[in-house]
């Protein structure tokens, strides 16, 4: 293994612990519902990305909790994690081996316990209805007992910070109890989420005088939880939790993924596996279509606009060197630099945009004149509703329109209409005809569906399909549309993005139109162009006007 500085991944702490909680306490999110084979698949991307500790939920609690680990001892094969089973401590005046949620602990499976134990005074009082020293007895009793049985165990000390706050001394004391009794780590929580970073460091600081190793489980209420984290790192605490993407009630919790490349790119601590951070972007958003909560698109590192760049200053400057506007290269976590085209675009964003497209424009005086022709049109377009930034598709086929002097075109319009007919009782239904020509041939079509764009698209589809069967690939995934100047009412102009899929890859266009119909309509031809020349077809020879199909009505 290299020893060179310049690797300091391959110095990877191994005393440090990288705990994902994402299975119990992210699936606590509002609107999140996981399945067994869901909470499968996503632990099988968090041990991709090598953190140490797997949470997987409360056996005993639910049954579908208690199903996901009797399934992953034969359908998980861990290469780099450890499954932890989460639970609380015994009930009060019972003791742990006769407690049934104890001892659905004991035959989870997990070689890892993580007992969750009440450190606020308050709560032991009003929420428990037990005393101050049954509730330190508590966790004397149920870690001593799963150490017994073999299990390693965390403690979580839920409300620490609170509770520190309330009654510094007996929170103490519950850590000092658990590690005592067999506890490896006592991981603080700031379960409320409340807690600035000096504050975090502060306590910290304090509680490892006490001897206990110390672990950090923060909220993001303050929308502190890596910051908080992070504090509690440079304090001294050697294991972190969080959950992929953030995810968890309310605010959500730490994001994990910030938290690692925080401290492995700016803080040169390794703590995952080598090379397993530049999997990061792929597993975050691959663990967000298991869950179906869409990415967010401005997350630390690994969102899609992280290192997307539109001001034309920004532009100018990373063509000269990316490093000037990014604070670090995105390859190290598997990201991409994106830059994004629009009215605020200088040439140089045109420029490297149609490199990142696979034109290779050069400082001739004449790439240099096509640069500032399509820089002018996309200035003059934007003015009139369109947007480019996230309709990569649109842009390119202006490019190559410019590049080639004449738009792509595999297909001749004659005519289009929709007809939506609406009775009462009934259900409303629409009915498209399109008339074109491809192939050679006239070809009509008619098509329902249910709304005018749903009909169009069938229609359109149907009868390119005639001339280029592979458009039965094609499908319409994402449709947003936007109205413009509101200020006009029903008369104001409208902007339609539509995603369209080859079951492959995906591709967004824009439309721009008095009504949403017509704006729709320019949206999908682009669409349906763009992806007939991703695979390869031939235009046919048809002059074609310098604008986007929606412009031309």
């Amino acid at each position: 293994m290299s020893t060179d500085p310049r690797h300091p991944r391959d110095r990877v702490d191994a005393a440090f612990h990288v705990y994902d909680t994402t299975l119990r306490d992210g699936a606590q999110q509002e609107g999140l519902n996981l399945s067994v084979a869901d909470k499968l698949a996503i632990a099988r991307q968090l041990d991709d990305l090598g953190v140490g500790y797997i949470e997987g939920g409360w056996p005993g609690a639910n049954p579908k909790d208690t199903e996901f680990f009797r399934r992953a001892r034969t359908e998980l094969d861990l290469r780099h994690a450890t499954l932890a089973a989460f639970g609380a401590t015994r009930r009060a005046g019972v003791p742990a081996a006769d407690d049934p949620l104890v001892a659905a602990l004991r035959e989870s499976g997990a070689s890892v316990v993580t007992l969750v134990a009440k450190s606020h005074d308050r709560h032991v009082e009003l929420a428990l209805r037990t005393t101050l020293a049954e509730n330190l007895a508590m966790v004397r009793d149920t870690v001593s007992h799963l150490r017994a049985e073999g299990q390693r165990v965390f403690l979580d000390a839920e409300h620490f910070f609170d509770g520190y706050r309330a009654n510094r001394d007996y929170a103490l004391e519950v850590l000092r109890t658990a590690a005592e009794a067999g506890a490896e780590v006592v991981a603080l929580c700031d379960t409320n989420g409340g807690m600035l970073p000096s504050w975090i460091a502060d306590v910290v600081d304090d509680v490892l005088s006490t001897g206990v190793r110390v672990g950090i489980h923060c909220h993001n209420d303050t929308g502190c939880a890596v910051a908080n984290t992070l504090a509690a790192v440079d304090a001294g605490a050697t294991h972190v939790q969080g959950t992929l993407n953030g995810y968890g009630e309310r605010t959500g919790n730490a994001d994990l993924v910030s938290v690692v490349a925080n401290l492995e790119l700016k803080l040169d601590r390794p703590v995952l596996p080598t090379g397993a951070l530049r999997e990061a972007t792929r597993i975050a958003h691959a663990v967000a279509e298991v869950t179906n909560v869409p990415p967010a698109s401005r997350q630390p590192y690994v969102g899609v606009s992280a290192f997307a760049h539109k001001a034309g200053l920004h532009a100018s400057a990373i063509k000269v060197d990316p490093n000037l506007y990014q604070h670090l290269d995105p390859v190290r976590v598997g990201n991409d630099m994106r830059l994004l085209v629009s009215d605020m675009a200088g040439r140089a964003s045109i420029h490297l945009k149609s490199r990142e497209l696979g034109f290779d424009l050069t400082d001739s005086r004449e790439d240099q004149d096509l640069v500032a022709r399509v820089t002018a049109r996309v200035k003059d377009l934007e003015s009139r509703g369109f947007t480019f930034e996230a309709a990569d598709a649109s842009f390119e086929l202006l490019l190559v329109e410019e590049v080639e002097g004449r738009r792509p075109s595999y297909f001749d319009v004659e005519s289009w209409r929709v007809i939506t007919d609406s009775r009462p009782g009934g259900e409303a239904l629409s009915e498209a005809t399109v008339k074109l020509h491809a192939g050679g041939a006239r070809i009509l079509t008619t098509g329902e569906g249910n709304g005018p764009v749903n009909a169009l698209d069938h229609a359109l589809r149907e009868a390119i399909g005639q001339a280029y069967p592979e458009v039965a690939k094609f499908e319409l995934i994402d449709y947003k549309v936007r109205i413009l100047d509101q200020g006009h009412g029903t008369d104001a102009v409208t902007r339609v993005l539509i995603e369209t899929t080859d079951g492959e890859s995906s591709w967004v266009t824009v439309g721009v139109g008095a009504n949403v119909i017509e704006a729709s309509w320019g949206a999908l031809v682009d669409g349906v162009t763009f992806g007939l020349r991703r695979h390869g077809e031939q235009p046919e020879q048809q002059p074609g006007a310098l604008e986007p199909e929606a412009a031309r009505g």
